[in-house]
């Protein structure tokens, strides 16, 4: 494990926050890593060649949020000077060509890394990036998300009238069932859209998800 300290806190939306820390000597990861804060998964925003660590991290009151434990409220109160003890990383969600991005809420954060890499290493063409949340107020990064993916990028709104990413929605959609698809959210969505890809043809060898 290694003690860090948070060096910056800024909001991103109204329920996430960016936290800005220290990269301990010698850490390394890929693009869609993660590490693990005081027990649980958080994955890495910021690229391997940045001289910090940056997590982007959607923060659930327990009061509103019950299922789950508390540990994004108390994060939410840390400031800079605080310290986080942190893992190394870990995770299976790796860029492995173009494709179709499907996220949902704060599911967009294994890809954040993988996208500002591709943009860095100019290999964006070729993607695309569904995101889906309640409202517009949850978009997390939609103003760099619309410099990256310009007409590419598709941003759906649950509870303004937009509906699900849906069997009818990905039909309409995905013009390409045979490339590669990066997914993740919610366990349920995570599933329910697997299976609706599969059902359209994608192979399961293309599904690139958490395991």
């Amino acid at each position: 494990m290694h003690t860090v300290k948070i060096l910056k806190v800024i909001p991103v939306t109204h329920t996430v926050k960016q936290f800005t820390v220290e990269k301990p000597a010698g850490y390394k990861f890929t693009p869609g890593q993660a590490t693990e804060i005081a027990g649980h998964p958080f994955t890495f925003t910021s690229l391997n060649d940045w001289p910090d660590l940056q997590f982007t991290i959607k923060i659930y009151p327990v009061a509103q949020n019950p299922t789950h434990t508390g540990i994004t409220e108390k994060l939410g109160t840390l400031t800079a000077g605080d310290e986080l003890l942190i893992g190394d990383p870990w995770g299976t969600i790796e860029y492995k060509g173009p494709g179709v991005f499907i996220a949902g809420g704060a599911g967009i954060t294994p890809f954040i890394a993988i996208i500002r890499q591709l943009a860095k290493d100019e290999k964006l063409e070729g993607n695309m990036f569904i995101f889906s949340n309640k409202t517009k107020k949850d978009v997390i990064y939609e103003e760099e998300l619309k410099k990256y993916f310009g007409n590419n990028l598709k941003l759906v709104f649950t509870q303004e009238g937009d509906g699900h990413v849906d069997k009818r929605y990905l039909e309409k959609n995905v013009k390409n069932f045979s490339q590669h698809f990066y997914v993740c959210g919610p366990k349920a969505m995570v599933a329910e859209i697997n299976q609706t890809l599969e059902s359209l043809g994608a192979q399961s060898d293309n599904l690139v998800f958490e395991r």
